[in-house]
């Protein structure tokens, strides 16, 4: 490294400045016990961690970020570790959705203000990622992604049973008397058994893998179980990493582009990927100024088989993902279809396909072949349009109930998904197999954030009856982990007057996913009518950040980000006056 090198990094206008300012940075930093010697021009890297009690799956990252440490140091690089805020879906209310935005503003700010040359980013719980992704997006420092890994498989009388996906079923078992209230509280540890974040093909997998599809987390290291000291081993590496990436100038802007979005949207189809990456994925790309539209994941997608066979869609957990080649594996078999852009440059400073040239698929029941699928091309994320989704609605066919696909039935119209459950047990409630379930209001500003509540137990009686799945209608967001023939993210919500707010009881709504359509069968006059007649719901927040969200936060086929937010602001900063 040359004087020259090391006087233009950016941490050197704190650590490298002359006279009051230098002594001031220096030695306040000081008091923590570095020597002089630190202050040299090494590159000076961020640590930014999500690690909270209050968010269970990040509540590791402290000593995820000691090995990302210990990587930088022995790169010749400065590592210092600050906190960011966690938004755990867990147990944050309404949603955690409603603060990553929050979250991505303050990653960025943190980035930005401090005297870093590059970053690790410590995330783990579904919302961390892409928060994460899109603060670092917008500044663009050179940045690595470390997730916190899945839980180990939860085991349950002699099975495994996945996070989130069988609190659904347990739910179930419960109201149908196939359970006891002591056999589920038992089963409550047997699912959460070690730290890490949900091991099905939840949101957080999902958002996982799609940071290394993206190239921005390094090859293999999605899946490895939190617990696994080869997860501390990734975060070591990326450490290294880090401080090569700062040399190179390797920055998000480089990977981030419209092919590595391609990629991951296939990516996104062949895991069986949630839902909630539609909205995350064209936020991040709307930080670094990439085109990405709702359409894209239909039509993207739609050449691409299910590979993998995972809760909710399948039967495996991230664990057995992990030892079955995990996502290096998945991505070699599109590489060899042709179904990738291999020459993407990556986090590594190599490409896609040179990272995944010797990925190997260990077990062909968790990671199928190209040619023999879980699940047929075609089966992913299906895109919705008509009369009552105009700007969009999604659909997860691969964990839908085939003959449920295509349907009309009479809607039952819920203007919160509280009024739902306050109902959803009563014996008397004027619902059948074949009605169609609206529940409104649970958009970005209508709740505000856009909640997981789409994916609505049954009720009661039909449970009980044998029924398992029934069409749902919501402009709210379903978790990864979840089920069922519903249609989630209908643009415009029903909040700023979006057809979902027009539907009565009775309507006919028709599903026909085959051919991508959602649409109210009541003709253009009577919803002229009703239109005229509708008058906006009162606003439930209006202080605070709560007021800043619906002020400015997007619709979901826009990415529920702030408009404000979109695009790259970059790294440069005022001189102080020190």
């Amino acid at each position: 490294m040359t004087d020259g090198q090391k006087t233009n990094r950016r941490s050197q206008a704190w650590f490298g400045a002359q006279g009051r300012s230098g002594m001031v940075y220096r030695s306040w930093m000081r008091n923590q016990g570095f020597g002089h010697e630190v202050f040299d021009g090494r590159p000076v890297i961020g640590i930014a961690t999500s690690a909270s009690e209050l968010a269970p799956c990040n509540a590791h990252l402290t000593r995820v970020a000691e090995a990302a440490k210990r990587g930088v140091w022995q790169a010749g690089g400065l590592p210092l570790q600050f906190p960011t805020m966690a938004t755990g879906e867990t147990l944050m209310r309404p949603t955690a959705m409603l603060y990553r935005n929050l979250m991505a503003m303050e990653v960025e700010e943190l980035i930005r203000a401090n005297p870093l040359d590059g970053v690790v980013l410590l995330s783990g719980c579904d919302k961390t990622t892409p928060a994460m992704l899109m603060g670092a997006a917008s500044v663009d420092l050179p940045a690595v992604m470390v997730t916190g890994g899945p839980m180990l498989n939860g085991k349950y009388r002699g099975r495994d049973v996945g996070s989130g996906t069988q609190v659904w079923k347990f739910e179930e078992d419960l109201k149908t008397g196939r359970m006891t209230e002591e056999e589920c509280f038992f089963a409550e540890g047997c699912m959460a058994r070690s730290n890490g974040h949900c091991m099905t093909m939840g949101t957080a997998s999902t958002m996982a893998c799609l940071a290394e599809a993206l190239g921005m987390q390094l090859p293999g290291s999605a899946a490895w179980p939190a617990v696994d000291s080869r997860r501390m081993e990734v975060a070591q590496a990326a450490g290294q990493r880090i401080v090569q990436m700062v040399e190179e100038e390797l920055r998000p802007s480089r990977i981030l582009t419209r092919e590595a979005f391609e990629n991951a949207v296939r990516v996104n189809a062949a895991i069986g990927g949630s839902t909630n990456a539609v909205i995350h994925l064209i936020a991040i790309a709307g930080r670094v100024g990439v085109e990405l539209d709702l359409r894209d994941f239909d039509g993207l997608a739609r050449a691409v088989p299910t590979l993998v066979n995972l809760m909710p869609s399948g039967t495996y957990l991230m664990e057995d993902f992990c030892y079955a080649g995990g996502l290096p594996a998945v991505m070699a078999e599109l590489l060899s279809g042709k179904l990738l852009h291999g020459g993407l440059i990556t986090v590594t400073g190599r490409t896609i396909a040179e990272n995944t040239e010797n990925a190997e698929r260990v077990d062909s029941d968790v990671i199928t072949r190209l040619d023999a699928p879980f699940q047929p091309a075609g089966t992913g994320i299906a895109v919705l349009r008509g009369n009552l989704c105009p700007d969009g609605a999604v659909v997860k066919q691969s964990a839908a109930s085939p003959h449920l696909l295509t349907h009309r039935g009479p809607a039952r119209v819920f203007d919160s998904p509280e009024a739902y459950h306050d109902v959803v047990d009563d014996p008397e409630l004027d619902i059948d197999e074949n009605t169609v379930i609206v529940i409104r209001n649970a958009g970005p500003k209508g709740y505000p954030g856009m909640p997981e509540v789409a994916n609505v137990p049954l009720p009661g009686k039909l449970l009980k009856a044998g029924v398992k799945d029934m069409v749902r209608v919501c402009d709210g967001r379903m978790s990864g982990t979840g089920y069922g023939t519903v249609v989630l993210h209908v643009a415009p919500e029903a909040a700023v007057g979006g057809p979902l707010a027009l539907v009565h009881d009775g309507d006919p709504v028709v599903l026909d996913v085959p051919n991508r359509t959602l649409r109210l069968d009541v003709d253009d006059a009577e919803l002229t009518r009703r239109r005229h007649a509708w008058k906006a719901p009162a606003e439930r927040h209006l202080g605070g950040y709560s007021w800043l969200y619906t002020q400015n936060v997007e619709q979901a086929d826009q990415g529920a980000d702030f408009g404000f937010l979109r695009g790259s602001r970059g790294h440069e900063v005022p001189r102080d006056s020190h």
